[in-house]
């Protein structure tokens, strides 16, 4: 059965902010967070961002959902 691998799903929102070159800063401004504490959750692989986060990291970073979820079997 395919599971989120929340570990890796975090390497990748780090590997995509870097490549995006957005700070984490930044992404706290957009998403409207008063701290970066649920961001540098995600990042650890702890938490996994809200669908409707989701939908706001896929257009920071320009790609789709799938392609920052990683999946595994």
């Amino acid at each position: 059965m395919p599971t989120i691998d929340i570990k890796a799903t975090g390497q990748n929102i780090v590997r995509l902010r870097n490549h995006a070159g957005i700070t984490v800063k930044k992404m706290q401004d957009r998403l409207g967070f008063g701290t970066p504490q649920a961001i540098y959750k995600w990042q650890r692989g702890d938490a996994l961002p809200t669908i409707d986060n989701m939908v706001v990291l896929a257009d920071m970073f320009n790609v789709r959902i799938d392609d920052i979820i990683v999946i595994t079997q």
